[in-house]
This record gives structure tokens, sequence and C-alpha cells, in this order.
């Protein structure tokens, strides 16, 4: 008949179809993220090269991300070499191995410490803060502007985080490493009367080349990661001040796991086993 609708009806949603999309949609979405985030570092590497370079932008961030965060990283290492050192003075008392200490300290800040805990803390200060701003660029249409300006904004904007976070944060490792050791040497020598002869004796038995290779190496693979993974999630933020949020959230969540993800990668493959 000429009135009944010819559309026909929509499926109904069956329990396969709905636990079918529980299971594939988290893969989908992280597969998705990933894609961007390498996309977004492949561009960034064509824009290196390429002139115009941005020299001005490339030294406010070098200031912002390195110098501006030498004090909390130093502050951060300085405590945990001092805690790190008093659990280890507790436990190798039990063995009357105490004069290891130095030692022990100096490998695990070289290998694991520093590097891994500076990257944290330069996401926590500055990777978040990056976020932020390019995200608040983006809700406010200014990247948009600089597009229309005839300006790459991932050359502008994003290109000299990356390549400062890359070259800043091995420093910033080492300066978390060096904070460590003061730390360390403050409790075990001056409040646990360990014989300082004997805690730099070990530092200089224990600690070889490749830990201080593995360091800066990690470092700089932590660098890549967190800059790019916090533009990333500014640079394509959406929905205004909430959004923005969002985004600065998930990127400090995100680029801890990454972190620590890459962190047991890079250890499995330069540990001679």
């Amino acid at each position: 008949m000429s009135g009944e609708s010819t559309e026909e009806a929509p499926r109904p949603t069956s329990v396969v179809d709905v636990v079918w999309g529980m299971v594939t949609t988290p893969p989908i979405e992280i597969l998705d993220e990933v894609g961007e985030t390498v996309l977004l570092f492949v561009r960034s590497l064509t824009w290196l090269v390429r002139p115009p370079f941005r020299g001005a932008q490339f030294l406010a961030a070098l200031d912002f991300i390195g110098a501006q965060s030498t004090f909390i990283v130093g502050l951060v290492g300085l405590f945990t070499g001092m805690a790190f050192t008093l659990s280890t003075i507790t436990a190798f008392r039990q063995f009357s191995a105490e004069g290891m200490v130095g030692g022990v300290v100096a490998l695990a800040l070289a290998r694991e410490l520093a590097p891994v805990l500076a990257a944290v803390v330069l996401t926590a200060r500055a990777g978040s803060t990056m976020a932020s701003e390019l995200g608040n660029m983006r809700v406010t249409e200014q990247i948009d502007a600089i597009t229309t300006m005839g300006v790459s904004p991932v050359q502008y904007l994003v290109v000299p985080r990356i390549l400062a976070s890359t070259l800043m944060l091995p420093l910033l490792a080492v300066a978390f490493g060096m904070a460590g050791m003061g730390g360390a040497y403050i409790v075990a020598v001056l409040w646990q009367s360990i014989d300082p002869g004997v805690f730099w004796d070990r530092v200089r038995s224990l600690v070889m080349w490749k830990d201080i290779t593995m360091c800066i190496t990690k470092a700089l693979i932590f660098g890549v990661i967190v800059s790019t993974i916090c533009c990333k999630k500014g640079f394509y933020a959406s929905g205004g001040a909430r959004g923005v949020g969002e985004a600065t959230a998930k990127a400090v969540v995100s680029s801890i796991v990454a972190i620590f993800a890459a962190d047991y990668v890079t250890t499995a493959f330069m540990t001679d086993v």
C-alpha cells in the first residue's frame, strides 16, 4: 500500500555484536593512537631538516624543558638516593655487607632510577604543559590560524619541543644521578658512618661505562617518547576546556606507561644475559 513505509526496521543488536565490540574496540583504539603518534613523529622528522629553522622556538623550549626542570629533577634525585640508600643499608647489614651500598646505589641510578624517574618528572612538569598549551591553541583555532598563514604548525610548534626534550633529558638524567649519589653519600657516609674510601671504591668497581651508556640511551628514547605523546595529545585535542584537560591527563598517563614499557624493552636489549 502507498501509505505503508518501505523502510526496513533496524536489526536488533545481538549479544554477540555487543561482546565483539567490547573485545575489538580497545585494541583498535590503541592501534589508532599509536599510528597517529608515529605519524606525527615522522612528520616532525621530515620538518626537522627543512628550512626555515625555528631557532627562537627551539631556545625557548630548551629553557623551559631543560633549565627550568633542573631544580625539581635534582631535588627528586636527592631524596631518591637518600631513600634507596637507607633501604639498601638496612638490608645489607643483615649480611655485614653495608660497604657495598655505594656501588649498588650508583648502579641502580645509572641503569634504572635516573633515566626513568627523570623522564617521569619531565612528563609531570613539562609534558603536561606541552599538551595543555597545544590543546588550548587547537581549541582556540590558533593552530588553524598558523596553517592559514602558510606556516607548518608541526614545524613551528611540535619539532622544537620534541628536539629540546630529546636533547635535554639525558642531561637531566645525569643531574638526577649526581644528586642521587649526593643523597647516598649523605646517608651512607655522614649518617651511617660508612667509610668514604670504601664507598667510592665500590662505585668505581661496579659502575662501568656501559652502564652510563645505558642511562644516556634510555634518556634519549624516553625524551622522544614523552615529547611525541604529549605533543600528539595536545595537537589533536578537541571539545573545549574539558577536552584540553582530558588530553593533558591522557598525555601524562600514556607517557608514564610508555616510559616503563620502553624501559623494559631497552633493558632487555642492552643487558648481557
